[in-house]
């Protein structure tokens, strides 16, 4: 075998190396070019020449879904070819005074060669390029690449012969020329006959088609590099050399050229021409062909790795591992079953009554018959840039590979491709089966699975499996038009997909590799967990778990809206319709209990009633009370402030026109009939419990009130038309009186009434450092007298409504409140994170958000067996993008307030504001700013 594994492109170099000469016949290259296409793989001609001889020589005119691309004339030009011919993707064109330095570079060259005594000749002016020909004599005018070694020792004849030591010192030559005629950085490349000084070179080219592979989901490592001119050519690179930009690390270089001074480290020797470079791809397509599947082998800050498996942590691990696509989700168990079953969910797919209601698990599809035995070498590696589990075993003389995808391209489709020996793929029992579930409370879901196998040696099966809601019907049509574009393309689409989501979402930090690992972790997560269509009910363990029985919170209102808002409109367009197609139970559940517009529940599932429970079993096996259901009011504000967080972040006017007026409307309307006014003229709200759930039936709780004050002042604002002006003025007064706790003096606000006369406690002293259940250890009553909090609550108004509370009010907050703050809560460190980081108070913004980041990875918490915690993912994204990174919208645009640790060489974050995508580059005081269209952006210093 040459090159034993799959790779998904090729970027090759043209003469020399895919064909002998420019002359020569390409039938055999273009066919193989066009077979590679139609399996999906990706080929990328880079080449000095123009497109015109390229092509003219190729003919080829590939179909797809693979592309073919040239990348001519030294890195100044890009096509794409495919049915109709070349089609110029980029082009960088020499401006006059450029073209003017590029001719007076090439003349002095040539004079001052002239004057050492050498005879050269200026034999081409192409695009943004001179090439001077070191020895223009009629036997070496067109020599061939196989005569690489006799043309070297005739240029360093004649070098010699006029005392010019190597072509490295024409290159010296010329590359002062280029600096004298005003090019300083001109490009400077010599094949042994000719030196050309250009505006670009083999690297531009290399460089552009990374990236573009890149944007496709394509990773260097999946990338053949393939070239004839690697080494050293009379002292100097040779210009295949030029390929290796930095941007191709972890790539597979191959040279098949003569390389007359060896190969230089790290690019492998394969000789033979042409013809050798033809056989390894010809042993690529043979791999397509038999339905051999990709190995991705993603860098370290892009994968997840667990090797062998751990029976203590195993539920934890597969959680870790989860593979969804917003539709389903499934926990990433050994491909062999071990002693968990895997767990798949489906987005909304409620049973049960009341408190009881849950996510129904459903048939998952993610592993084969047999047996994980103890002794078994496996590994898992999650790919995050594809959303790809592969899986390796070795057990009992016989080995297995497979890889894994839940499709983001075509949601609800999952694929399951193995590789392996005839012990762990025997004959396939079920070529398709088939399963319809049913509940009350969402309907029918139909699970289609359907196995092809080829029992060559190694066997290979392919598994695609189809979750759709309704009629067998719908699932039976997408199995079969996943079938009739095959596993190959499947990946194709689903690895571009995810290529896409990263463009508009990827966080980089350099100078903190784990950080970094954790941290698209999270993001990876967080676009997993949630559908771009319909309805999305994201409950607080996404789609990986059992914890909170799929229950949906404030958690993913608060957390994980606005990072969906600034990535991925569509999906949290998609969480609002959860909440506005459940506001008629909200409004009457306020009907029920005696109030004025919507009343949304603490937890909610499928018909957006509340179902929080009313008694709970203790960690000590006592029986506990829960009063969030009836007293965590600020639910309410909340969902209005995520609606307005997603008008405000991407500009649908249709939603802020329509729906969102409605729903500013009716909780404003719940908020004034929920505020008691007394006859001093103050306003107040009762019996509610805030974000700290260790204090319940509080008044006057400081985040309630002035969430709920926001919430008044916002519908005035947004919803005006809606009402008459009598409404209007009353909420308006409402706002205006309500107690929010605040000290004039001291800035500090009272967390509810009454908090500063509870007992002090030496939370630090008596229990070490955060984070831990305070309520656990101290015992849930008697923390009720303490001062002791679970997580942030008067802080999280810092974060949600900067506006609403005083100016330099963060300060004498923060330290008042964060000494007593258990971190009770997985919410809690990422916010004080970002709170921290916001006053540079850097050792210990980092440690929270290192912990949020790692919470799941490493189960910190012992809490991952039942599912990852996406809204302290969310989390670890407001930390980032609004603590660290600084960036907040102002309405008109983003307004850019960066405090960033030393330890951080950079940072750079994606996202997207009203439809403008946005790359905010942080080195130091230096801010960067890249946008797809007009956007205004404002960086300000404090």
């Amino acid at each position: 075998m040459i090159l034993d594994r799959r790779f998904e492109a090729c970027i090759a170099d043209w003469d020399g190396t895919l064909v002998p000469d420019r002359g020569s016949d390409a039938d055999r290259v273009r066919r193989l070019i066009e077979a590679l296409s139609a399996s999906g793989f990706d080929v990328v001609v880079i080449t000095g020449t123009h497109v015109g001889n390229v092509d003219g020589q190729l003919k080829a005119r590939p179909s797809g879904p693979g592309r073919l691309l040239f990348c001519v004339n030294r890195g100044s030009e890009v096509f794409e070819c495919g049915h109709g011919g070349p089609k110029l993707v980029a082009r960088r064109t020499a401006t006059p005074d450029e073209d003017a330095q590029l001719d007076r570079a090439a003349a002095l060259t040539v004079e001052r060669l002239k004057t050492r005594g050498l005879e050269a000749a200026i034999v081409a002016q192409r695009l943004n390029r001179r090439k001077v020909d070191i020895i223009p004599v009629a036997e070496w005018a067109d020599p061939p690449k196989a005569r690489i070694t006799d043309l070297l020792n005739a240029v360093d004849h004649r070098l010699r012969a006029a005392g010019i030591g190597s072509v490295a010192e024409v290159v010296t030559i010329a590359q002062a020329a280029a600096t004298d005629a005003g090019l300083p950085t001109a490009r400077i490349s010599s094949d042994a006959k000719h030196v050309e000084i250009g505006l670009t070179d083999k690297a531009d080219s290399a460089r552009w088609a990374f990236a573009d592979l890149w944007a496709h989901g394509i990773a260097p490592n999946d990338v053949l590099v393939a070239g004839d001119e690697f080494g050293l050519l009379g002292g100097v690179p040779g210009s295949d050399s030029l390929m290796l930009v930095p941007e191709s690390a972890g790539c597979v270089a191959v040279t098949v050229g003569a390389e007359p001074n060896g190969p230089p480290s790290g690019v492998l020797a394969l000789r033979g021409g042409p013809d050798r470079m033809l056989a390894v791809l010809e042993d690529q397509l043979e791999r397509r062909q038999r339905g051999h599947p990709p190995v991705p082998s993603p860098e370290g800050s892009w994968r997840v790795v667990f090797d062998g498996v751990d029976g203590e942590s195993e539920r934890a691990r597969a959680a870790v591992l989860t593979l969804a696509d917003g539709h389903i989700g499934t926990t990433g168990t050994p491909i062999l079953p071990y002693l968990e079953a895997p767990v798949t969910l489906a987005s909304g797919f409620y049973e049960g009554e009341g408190a009881e209601e849950h996510l129904r698990p459903i048939p998952p599809w993610n592993q084969l018959p047999g047996r994980l035995e103890a002794h078994a070498r496996s590994s898992r590696v999650l790919d995050l840039h594809t959303g790809v589990l592969s899986q390796n075993v070795e057990q009992s003389g016989s080995r297995l590979s497979a890889m894994q995808f839940s499709s983001l391209a075509q949601p609800g489709t999952a694929v399951m491709w193995a590789v392996g020996d005839k012990s762990f793929l025997g004959p396939v029992e079920h070529e398709t089966t088939e399963t319809e579930l049913c509940t009350a409370q969402s309907g029918s879901m139909v699970m289609h699975v359907s196995d092809v196998q080829r029992d060559d040696d190694p066997v290979v099966r392919e598994r695609i499996a189809v979750f759709a809601p309704g009629d067998v019907s719908v699932a039976r049509a997408r199995v079969r038009a996943a079938k009739s574009i095959g596993v190959n393309t499947l990946h194709r689409l689903h690895r571009e997909e995810w290529a896409r989501r990263w463009d508009s979402a990827d966080i980089c930090i350099r100078g903190d590799d784990e950080l970094q690992r954790n941290v698209r972790f999270s993001l990876f997560q967080l676009m997993s967990a949630v559908r771009t269509d319909r309805e999305a009910a994201l409950g607080a363990r996404g789609l990986s778990g059992d914890g909170y029985h799929g229950h949906v919170f404030w958690d993913s209102d608060v957390f994980v809206l606005p990072f969906l808002a600034a990535t991925c409109p569509a999906a949290a367009r998609a969480m609002l319709e959860y909440r506005l197609r459940r506001l008629s139970s909200a409004l009457e559940q306020a009907r029920e209990l005696g109030r004025e517009g919507a009343k949304f529940p603490w937890e909610s599932a499928s018909s957006g009633r509340e179902i929080t429970p009313s008694f709970v079993t203790g960690p000590r096996g006592e029986i506990v009370r829960v009063r969030t259901g009836e007293m965590e009011d600020h639910i309410v504000a909340d969902v209005a402030w995520a609606a307005c967080r997603y008008a405000d972040w991407t500009g649908d006017e249709t939603f802020r026109r329509g729906p969102l007026r409605r729903l500013m409307v009716e909780t404003a309307r719940y908020w004034a009939s929920r505020i008691e006014c007394h006859a001093d003229g103050s306003a107040h709200i009762r019996h509610v419990i805030g974000p700290d759930e260790y204090h319940d039936d509080v008044d006057d709780n400081a985040f309630t009130n002035v969430m709920a004050r926001w919430n008044l002042r916002a519908a005035i604002a947004r919803a005006s038309s809606e009402c008459d002006e009598r409404e209007l003025r009353r909420w308006g007064a409402l706002a205006d009186t309500l107690k929010d706790g605040l000290d004039s003096q001291t800035l500090v606000y009272e967390q509810f009434s009454g908090f500063s006369k509870l007992a002090p406690f030496p939370l630090r002293e008596t229990y070490g450092p955060a984070p831990f259940a305070a309520d656990s250890v101290i015992g849930f009553d008697r923390i009720q007298s303490l001062q002791v909090l679970k997580q942030a609550d008067v802080l999280m108004l810092q974060l949600l409504v900067p506006g609403e509370v005083a100016t330099d009010s963060l300060l004498p907050n923060l330290d008042r409140y964060l000494p007593m703050t258990a971190h009770g809560s997985s919410l809690s460190p990422a916010v004080h994170a970002a709170l921290l980081a916001r006053l540079s108070r850097f050792p210990d913004a980092l440690d929270l958000l290192r912990y949020a980041a790692r919470l799941d990875i490493d189960d910190v918490s012992k809490t991952t067996s039942h599912g990852l915690h996406v809204a302290t993912m969310g989390g670890v994204w407001l930390a980032m993008v609004e603590g660290f990174a600084g960036i907040h919208s102002d309405g008109d645009g983003l307004v850019v307030r960066p405090r960033l640790p030393r330890e951080w060489q950079t940072l750079s974050v994606r996202l997207v504001y009203r439809g403008v995508g946005v790359q905010l580059q942080f080195n130091g005081e230096e801010v960067k700013v890249e946008t797809g269209g007009p956007l205004r952006v404002v960086v300000a210093r404090e």
